[in-house]
Formats: structure tokens, sequence, C-alpha cells
């Protein structure tokens, strides 16, 4: 079944090969909206926020305190809603604004087409298309949309992601079939651009396009990170905990002959105030708060999430050009088989690079900015383009004197379809032993004094030849060697060595010989303990270069799908991997890593499938970024360190108050506010400061770790509780609310205050924290503390405490802070887990 020609699908558009005006477009995008899929889209502010509200504590809350309304006590009900509103406002607003920020830095890496507007051709992000819009795409192109050509010129697209092709799909105007598969005039969003170049016409966007229509198989988001599997789990600790907490306090009250609701409003307050629902908002917060730190190192975070896994991250793997070079590639000689300077090899070089559609590499930049040559006499006929198996690209030019198969390529893949080679006179004669044995030499001498090189060869064409194929790369005549030179990056020897010494090992994968590579580490003072080759790479099982992938630090002359699977083997044993690159090749790589990273100027393909985007490619800001990662982890790691603790102790608390008071220890109103100003407090945790001590080793995610902090220093904080609750009783001869605010104003300050000691691994006073979590987590002590004596108090069930309290208060807060350090000391030197980080012993 055919399609209509390109004319009539213009014309169905209204309009051109040249495009739409401005106006037309704006009328077009109320019309359509953006080119967006529905999943990637947010839902409305209101509906977010309504959302908090599911938390099914928070539903039974807010019944129950509405059936103690029914019953006459609406002022209960007021309070209660408002500490229940506030709190969620708060959760909400810190969430929102996180997100917008990282929302901001995504942006300034969003995905742009060249698009046709107005007799011009501009850069627009792809969300700004719609259809009638012609776009240019070339090489490493994400199609933006699903398109009809207008022009194409060689053009493949990788488009597996939709019909399971295992092989690029050539693509030419012509009269296409409607099926995805079939369809040779169309391409489709989010197909890649292989090689090639086209002019192409928007026909549907967003969720029209077959991309759309595939829906949430294709548009699903990335497996969950061990981080976030983590706090996953650890929330469901808490909640079962949580819930027998609940069953405990009402069981116990009921069976005291209490009011069941003022019971049940109790232990579902306290289940709120337990359950630690500050924890997304922190987590959001924290992680988003080092994604602006890291943009402003240049560093943009597509997927916050991966903070944990970069401050976990133990193995880079990275390509060599741009990275460890200047990536200044300059051609700096070009020689023939005698070792000579030749004008016949530089002239092949510059026909192939001139006339090649496909993706320009930076070698080709290198031979066309060399020196310009008169080429006007001849004309392409056809390309065999590149690809990183064959590792060479030929053009098939004609002059009005002969027909030539350019190739140039890779220097072993491009001798091997050689069988003569040229002499210094033009002869051509057989490409025997010996000669491959002098071509080998010069190859090898070459590569150790540094040099990136190229083979160029030519096969001559009968003028009946009017395509090319990869048939046609045989009996080439070798021609000779163009020769680069990609001098080391000055930074990088630093860059290395920082990143060395935060246990980060930089594997190098690459695709030059291995040569040049060993010249350009020995240049950077980078040892090699052992190297592998692709071919040595392809004869090894899964489980031998499983066995051996730790020992070895560069990979040369590998293809892409060979970078994938030393990826995936450097995670089979246990390592957090990241992968640096940005060409088309470094896609699958990228998406396998565990830390994708790729740069601004990289290819389209390489970003969209990258967690991270480098504004500047230097690997230094790898070291800045694998630091800040790890920031975050900590920060995180101090909220849940503190609240799981105080919570843990704040249940046996409240189990033992259960047990011999006649009344509840607090009342659900004072519980929600005291929830409320410790979560106001922490709010500060994702502006703290970590130790340089602390960020010199990969942070990973341990539950372990955290369960044994919770069953440690929990008891000691129920051991205060049940001292307060003594001398309340006995000293200060407490009533039922003299009772509720002294434990009031205890319990918040240990749990806001003890922050001061979880904060660190170190002595408090040695370590400074940030001044917004001290002035918001004294302040919340300092409230709790005058609140009972203002006229706010009664409003809350509080009664002023006499002085002595305070005086008690002080010599408890003290204590208590000094036994948690002196626990805490031990933990660490006796209770903490003992992980033993491979990269100690990479070394």
């Amino acid at each position: 079944m055919s399609g209509p020609p390109i004319a009539t699908v213009l014309d169905g558009l209204a309009t051109t090969a040249a495009g739409l005006g401005a106006g037309e477009v704006a009328i077009r995008q109320r019309r359509h909206g953006p080119n967006r899929l529905q999943v990637h889209r947010r839902k409305p502010l209101i509906l977010q926020f309504l959302g908090r509200f599911a938390n099914p504590l928070v539903l039974i809350l807010l019944f129950a305190s509405g059936m103690s309304a029914a019953t006459g006590n609406v002022a209960s009900f007021v309070i209660v809603t408002v500490m229940v509103v506030l709190s969620i406002t708060l959760d909400f607003v810190q969430g929102l604004r996180a997100d917008n920020a990282v929302d901001a830095l995504r942006m300034t890496v969003a995905l742009r087409a060249q698009v046709l507007r107005d007799g011009g051709e501009i850069a627009l992000p792809v969300d700004q298309l719609v259809p009638g819009d012609v776009v240019r795409l070339a090489a490493g192109d994400l199609v933006p949309a699903d398109c009809r050509l207008i022009e194409a010129r060689d053009l493949y697209v990788d488009q597996a992601m939709l019909t399971g092709e295992s092989y690029p799909a050539e693509k030419a105007v012509a009269v296409g079939a409607a099926g995805t598969g079939e369809a040779v005039d169309t391409v489709f969003m989010g197909t890649s651009v292989i090689s090639g170049s086209a002019l192409v016409v928007v026909c549907r966007i967003g969720d029209d396009t077959a991309f759309g229509r595939l829906g949430a198989s294709l548009t699903s988001l990335p497996p969950p990170t061990a981080f976030e599997i983590g706090i996953r789990h650890f929330g469901y600790l808490i909640l079962q905990l949580t819930v027998f907490l609940v069953l405990f306090v009402v069981v116990v009250n009921v069976a005291f002959a209490r009011p069941w609701l003022e019971s049940l409003m109790f232990a579902l307050a306290l289940a709120v105030g337990l359950t630690p629902e500050l924890l997304p908002m922190i987590v959001t917060v924290t992680l988003s708060r080092g994604a602006v730190r890291l943009a402003a190192r240049r560093v943009i975070v597509k997927r916050v999430a991966a903070m944990h896994n970069l401050g976990a991250m133990d193995v880079l793997c990275t390509d060599k050009t741009g990275t460890l070079t200047e990536a200044r590639i300059a051609l700096v000689r070009h020689l023939d088989f005698t070792g000579a300077e030749s004008e016949r090899v530089f002239r092949l070089a510059f026909l192939n690079s001139r006339f090649e559609s496909g993706l320009k590499s930076p070698l080709d930049d290198a031979i066309l900015g060399y020196r310009d040559l008169d080429v006007s006499g001849w004309t392409k006929i056809d390309e065999v383009p590149f690809d990183f198996e064959r590792r060479r690209v030929s053009v098939l030019v004609a002059d009005a004197e002969e027909r030539l198969l350019v190739v140039k390529g890779a220097p072993e893949d491009v001798l091997r379809q050689s069988t003569t080679y040229e002499g210094a006179d033009g002869a051509i004669l057989p490409l025997d032993a010996a000669a491959r044995a002098t071509l080998d030499a010069q190859f090898a001498a070459l590569g150790e004094d540094g040099f990136r090189v190229l083979a160029i060869a030519s096969r001559a064409m009968g003028p009946e030849h009017v395509s090319a194929a990869l048939s046609d790369e045989s009996a080439l005549v070798f021609t000779g060697w163009a020769v680069f030179l990609d001098p080391p990056k000055a930074s990088a020897t630093a860059a290395l060595k920082a990143l060395h010494d935060v246990g980060v090992a930089v594997k190098i994968l690459t695709g030059d010989n291995e040569r040049v590579t060993r010249h350009v580490c020995g240049e950077l003072g980078l040892p090699i303990r052992d190297l592998v080759t692709g071919d040595e790479l392809q004869a090894m099982s899964e489980a031998g270069l499983r066995a051996r992938v730790g020992k070895v630090d560069v990979f040369c002359r590998v293809t892409p799908q060979q970078k994938e699977r030393v990826l995936l083997a450097c995670k089979a044993s246990g390592r957090v991997v990241g992968y640096l690159g940005d060409g088309i090749n470094d896609a699958s790589a990228i998406h396998a890593s565990d830390v994708g990273i790729s740069v601004d100027s990289g290819a389209d393909v390489a970003k969209e499938a990258a967690d991270l985007v480098l504004l500047d490619h230097d690997l230094s800001v790898i070291h800045e970024a694998v630091i800040e990662g790890r920031r975050t982890v900590h920060n995180v790691t101090k909220y849940i360190l503190m609240g799981s603790s105080s919570n843990f102790g704040n249940m046996f608390s409240m189990a033992g108050a259960a047990l011999f008071l006649p009344f509840l220890p607090m009342l659900p109103t004072q519980v929600l506010l005291n929830n409320l100003l410790y979560d106001a407090s922490e709010a500060g945790v994702p502006f703290d400061d970590v130790e340089d001590e602390a960020l010199r080793a990969p942070v990973h995610w341990d539950l372990t770790l955290i369960r044994r902090f919770m069953l440690v220093l929990g008891p000691v904080s129920s051991v205060f509780d049940f001292l307060t609750f003594y001398a309340l009783i006995h000293l200060f001869g407490a009533d039922e609310a003299l009772f509720q605010t002294g434990w009031f104003i205890e319990s918040l300050a240990t749990q806001v205050l003890v922050v001061f000691v979880i904060r660190t691994r170190k002595r408090p006073w040695a370590s400074r924290p940030a001044a917004i979590l001290a002035v918001l987590s004294i302040g919340a002590a300092v409230i709790g503390a005058v609140l009972p004596s203002t006229p706010l108090g009664p409003f809350f069930g509080f009664v002023a405490p006499p002085a002595g309290f305070y005086l008690f208060l002080g010599v408890a807060v003290v204590s208590y802070l000094t036994l948690v350090e002196v626990v805490k000391q031990a933990f660490y030197r006796w209770l903490a887990p003992k992980v033993t980080r491979s990269w100690v012993r990479r070394r």
C-alpha cells in the first residue's frame, strides 16, 4: 500500500519546503499543544497538592477528627486540620521548588532541532515543533516527530526501538508503505539518524506519533537505583513498626476503658508523627540541591536519582579523545608507501571527507581544514556510510577521466581489504608479505610516537558502476597514511589523580589502536596493568571477561557492542560503573551504565541516554560531580539516621506510657504540632555541609547500618523520655496538662537538637553545621519551649511549666546529647557494618 506523494503531503499540511511563518506556528501551537508525550507532562498543581493527602494515615486522621467535631470538639478538628495542611504544604512547596529547579536545569540541555522558519534556519527545542514544520536532520540526531522526507542523502536510521530491526534502515524519497517497518520515506519520533542527512516535514507530534501510540512500554521510567530501593525498604520498615504501635496503643487504651475516639486520634496522630512523611521531600530537595550545585560547575543533571549512583561510582569508563586528549585533532602528515609526503594521499583523503555525507568525525574536520583543494571537477555518485563494525567509509566519485571508489578507515580494516599498493612512481604493486610487514612497521612506529592514523585506499571502477556496495570494498589499492596528532590534555593528569584519590578507577574504552593509547597513557602517567584489544575481547566468554575485567585498564579497538559488554561485566562484578561518551557509538554504553555521562556538544542519542550532561568536556568536572553525589547521599542519610533513631525511641516511650499513665501522654494536636515543628527544623538538612573525610570513598546506601543505628540509639532516647516522665510526676507533681506540656517540650528539644551530634562522625564541636540547619533546629526547640507560656498555649492544651522544669530540661538535654555522642562513637567503632571496598585493593 503506497502513501501519497510528498507534494500532496505538503499541501495537506498547508506548508511548503521552506517551512512555516511565526504567525502560523503560534496558531498551530495553540491547536496541537507541545510536542511532548503525555507521560512526560506534569499533573496540574492542584492535583499534585491534593495527591499529598492520599496517605492513608492522613485520611484516617482527618476522618477521626471529623468524627470528633461531630461529637462537639470542633476546636480539636480545626487544629488537627490546620496542622495536617501546614505539614503537607511544607512538603509540597519544598518539593515543587526542587522539581522546578531541576526542570529549569534540564531545559538548558533539552534536545533541539534545526527548523526552517520565516525563510531562515534556527535551532529550537523539539517541544516547540508543530505539524507542517520543516526540519533538517543530520547524523547523530534524534528524529523529533513523525516526518515525511522532502530530501535525503544516504540516510540510514536506527529504528530498532519501534521495529526490532537489528540493522539501520535505509530511507529515501519514495512513495512508501503505511507500515512502520516498510515506510522508506518516513522517519519516526525517537529513532536516530546513523548516517546521511535529510530535510523532512513534521506530520505528527507528541501522543499522535507511532512512538506515542506505543505508550508506556517505550516511555516507562528506568529501573530504580539502589538508593531508591533502599529508601523504599526503609519506608516499609518504619511502616510496619508504626502499624504495630498504633494497634498496641489502641488496644491498651481500650483495655483501660479510656475514650476510644480520643485514643484512636492519638494513635493515628502518633503514627503520622512517627512516619517519616518528610522523607520524600528531604530526598527530593537534597538531590535537587546537589543538581543545582553541579549546574554551577557546568554539569546538568537530567535524572536526579542518578546522584546516588554518582556518589557510589567506583569505576569510570571513558573514551580517550576529548577526555584525555585535547580533541584538537590536526592532520600533520600524509605519507605514501615509502614514508614520504604524498599529495596523492592527501587528495584522496580530501575527496573522501568532502563528499562523505554520513557521520563527520573530528578526523574529517582535520582533513578538510588542513588545506582547501579544488574538487569542482569531481562529482559524487554514491557512498557506503561508515559503521562501527567495518570502521571505514567509501565514497564513489568521478571526474572527466576516472571513476574511483575512495576508502578511508582504520588501518587494520582497510589493509585487510587491500591486495595491492601504489608505489612512489604511481605503479601498482602486489601487497605481499614483505610489503605488509613494511606497512605494519610504519603503522607501529607512528602509533608509538602518539600519532593517530587512517589508511587511504582506492579502487578504479568502470563507467557502468552507478552505485556503491559493501562488496565493492575489496581488491583495494593501498595508497598511504593520513597522520593526525591529538595531544594529551594538560588537566587530565590532575583529574585522573583526583579520581584515584577518591576511589574511582578509570578504564579507557577506545576505538584507537593500542600503541597510540599506550603513548597517551604514558604521557599522562596513567599506569596500564593490562590491555585488551577488540579481537581478544571477541574471543572471550562472559565468565572470562568478568574474571579479567577488574585488572584491565585499557580496551582498544572496541566496537559499541563490546563497550557495552565491558560495562555489563564490571557491573556483574559488583562495581558501580559510569560511562562518559559523546558519539552515536557511545549511546548503548551510556544506557547500560549506572551513571551515563555525555557532553553538550555530543550526538543527540548520546545526550538523550545520559543522566548527566557536561557543558565542558573536562574530566576534572567528573571528580566534582562524584563529590557532589556523595554529599547528597550523606545528607539524606543524616535525616534518616536521626529520624529513625528518634522514632524508634518514641515507640518505646509511647508503649511504656500507655501502660502506666491514666491519660494520654500527649494530645493528638500536640503530637501533630511536635511533628510539624520537627519537620520544619529538618528542612535545613539538604543544605548541610559534609566533612572532607566522608567524601573520600564511594558511599553506598546501607540499610543494615540504618537498622543497627536505630536499634542502638533509639533506646537512648527512650531512657531520657522515661526520666522526664519520672521527673514530671515525682518532682513536679504534674497533672495531665503539665505532663503533656513537659513531655512535648522535652521530646521536641531532644529530637531536633540531636542532629548536631548525629550529622557527623566527628565530635560535634569539630564539625560546623550549615547556618540554616542550626537556625531552624535551635529555633524549633526554642518555639517548643516558650509556646506553652504564650497566649497560644491553651489552644493546644498546654500550661506554663514551672521555672524548675526548664532547669531540669537543660540538664536532661545536655546529658542526652552527651550520652548519644558516647554511644555514637562506640557504635561506629564496634557495631557499624564493616564494608570492604573493592577499590581499596585496586592498586
